[in-house]
């Protein structure tokens, strides 16, 4: 029986960096398959980890709580079929739901496979932001794990840390959190408390799929009722649109470091909607995404710029995540780099077939971001 484990987690929370670990210091002998979800036209992660040999399926078609159901099984099938994997590791996008996940993993009709952890990684330094500003997403990674692992608790204070123990705790009572920074902590302790956490995610997944089915029996009804009243209404229809040009001002908080956007109660999309934890939004809602491909080389010093201008909020939007692969004019080898709010990572790596950059983020303004790195 294949084991399939979820490793989800917010834009930039470290999903990727957590994977190479347990893969280095785990997973060493056992055959396994990794499936990506990127949310946007081009899949960067890929090249961060063809060096450890793993086999990797980037979807790119959309955001994982659209797309997952259909061409996900449908992929899950054929990794089953084609490598016969002990384990298959999933990455979903950042800004996917992780209820959506185990849904689709146990809809799937998987004879030979079945969820064995849901896994989510959560940025100690910004949960407090990200609760407040995307809670619907933020909030469901939380609520369906069964081991919450939080990443840059090194950078942080013991007070800091505290309180986003305390505000995860308000929405997962029962999940196992590993707070100790990850370089401390061998890979196989944390496999082993991902998998010490067995019975809580048998519980969480019945949750799930009750509420899915519950959701889609609201969902038939309405549709129902929709129509109906539409035939019978039609003149008295109103329309009502929201302004998607609103552009709401982050205020960032630097005295306390925490580099926090706030939008009051209500989402960055300006859609005007409560985005709390009861909504019921699709990411490509909320979130927009931007990936192209380039053949330009720049400096270190260029990125680290670059990454640097981000945090204008006014002139590039509410940029959560950039990522990318691209040549240098200062190395042999290419630049890497990461970039989340207050932290900006550039390193040097292995080469790519071509040069990828990626920003995700709320109300981004395309083409201020693409003169950027021209």
């Amino acid at each position: 029986m294949t084991k399939i484990d979820i490793v989800s987690g917010f834009l930039g929370a470290g999903k990727t960096t957590l994977i190479k670990k347990l893969l280095s210091e785990a997973l060493k002998g056992e055959q396994v398959v990794l499936i990506e979800n990127e949310f946007g036209e081009i899949g960067v992660d890929g090249g961060f980890l063809k060096e450890a040999g793993i086999e990797i399926t980037e979807m790119n078609s959309g955001c994982i709580c659209c797309s997952l159901v259909g061409d996900f099984a449908t992929a899950l099938k054929e990794v089953l079929q084609k490598y016969h994997p002990e384990r298959i590791l999933i990455e979903p996008s950042g800004v996917g739901k992780l209820s959506d996940v185990m849904a689709a993993i146990q809809n799937a009709g998987l004879e030979d496979a079945a969820l064995n952890s849901a896994v989510a990684v959560v940025d100690a330094s910004k949960a407090k932001m990200y609760i407040k500003n995307f809670g619907e997403f933020f909030i469901n990674q939380i609520e369906h794990a069964g081991t919450i692992i939080l990443s840059r608790t090194g950078n942080i204070s013991e007070e800091k840390l505290n309180k986003a123990i305390e505000l995860i705790r308000e929405h997962n009572a029962k999940a196992t959190i590993v707070t100790t920074p990850w370089e401390l902590v061998e890979g196989k302790a944390i496999l082993e408390t991902i998998e010490g956490a067995k019975d809580l995610e048998k519980e969480l997944l019945e949750e799930v799929m009750k509420h899915h089915a519950e959701h889609e029996h609201e969902h038939h009804h309405h549709d129902h009722d929709h129509e109906h009243e539409h035939h019978h209404d039609h003149d008295e229809h109103e329309h009502h649109h929201h302004d998607h040009d609103e552009h709401e001002h982050h205020h960032h908080d630097h005295e306390e470091h925490d580099h926090e956007h706030e939008h009051g109660n209500h989402c960055s999309c300006g859609c005007g909607h409560d985005h709390g934890h009861e909504g019921h939004h699709h990411a490509d809602e909320v979130f927009d995404s931007i990936g192209f491909e380039t053949t330009k080389a720049y400096s270190k010093a260029d990125i680290e710029r670059f990454l640097e201008d981000l945090e204008d909020d006014d002139k590039y939007g509410m940029v959560l995540r950039s990522k990318g692969i691209v040549a240098s004019t200062d190395s042999d080898e290419w630049i890497h780099f990461d970039y989340t709010p207050g932290e900006v990572n550039v390193r040097y790596g292995k080469a790519d077939v071509t040069g990828k950059i990626v920003v995700i983020g709320a109300q981004i303004e395309e083409e201020a971001i693409k003169e950027l790195f021209a």
